[in-house]
């Protein structure tokens, strides 16, 4: 890595903190750990964190609770460890706003790969296909503003909204095909680096994320629509500058 990001770790599992800190050590990056989300709280009111590894069962609040509870004041990465490996639990750690997830137990090495793939995406440039890449600095629809560069976006009443760096790529991918019906392997293709293992589903809860921030009622969406049978539409005149 070009830098020494800051990564914090939260497990009540001992064994689990100390060899990630180990690990993670080794491959260059600044560890720190917490056993609970009163640490966690703690050491974020004092240190700057790049990313956070967050366990799914923890004692006291558990991690969606405080994924909920990060992804409300922060944007800052978040990979949600499970030891359930239920797709019902990745869903939900996406849905309130995890930016991938780890089932437990997990290879290091696997840990690693996608805190490297998270990181790239949230610091570098959308890390989308070519032709997304290269796509205009601003992007205007239906009175909103989406600044691809700065990652901004703001509403029609001039207020800014907060995107995580997955949520941003899924918006890019959308305003760059404009009234076209994209399947859910269109978006899965447009929208890389979360791994291998990605489903269909993590799209479904991916929308659903961004419905809640830009439509005006999420439940009968007006911007992103579903076709029945082929995927999603972004029905709306896109300018791009």
């Amino acid at each position: 890595m070009e830098r020494s990001y800051h990564i914090l770790v939260v497990d009540d599992h001992s064994e689990i903190r100390d060899l990630l800190k180990r690990f993670l050590l080794q491959h260059g990056l600044q560890v720190s750990v917490a056993a609970d989300g009163t640490e966690m709280a703690k050491l974020m009111n004092h240190s700057h964190f790049d990313l956070i590894i967050l366990d799914l069962m923890l004692p006291g609040k558990d991690g969606i609770t405080l994924c909920k509870e990060i992804r409300a004041e922060s944007d800052i990465p978040i990979i949600m460890l499970t030891a359930l490996g239920e797709e019902i639990d990745k869903i939900v750690g996406l849905e309130v706003g995890a930016d991938d997830y780890v089932a437990k137990p997990f290879n290091p090495r696997e840990l690693l790969a996608r805190i490297k793939s998270v990181l790239r995406r949230h610091f570098a440039i959308p890390n989308v296909t070519q032709q997304i890449t290269t796509s205009p600095v601003q992007y205007q629809f239906s009175g909103w503003i989406l600044n691809s560069t700065t990652r901004e976006l703001t509403n029609p009443d001039g207020a800014l909204i907060t995107l995580t760096s997955t949520e941003f790529e899924l918006l890019v991918a959308f305003l760059s095909h404009p009234n076209v019906v994209l399947s859910r392997e269109d978006l899965l293709k447009l929208v890389q680096g979360r791994g291998a293992d990605v489903y269909d589903r993590a799209v479904d809860t991916l929308i659903s994320r961004l419905r809640k921030k830009i439509e005006a009622d999420p439940k009968m969406p007006k911007l992103i629509k579903t076709i029945w049978g082929g995927g999603y539409q972004f029905s709306c005149e896109v300018k791009s500058l």
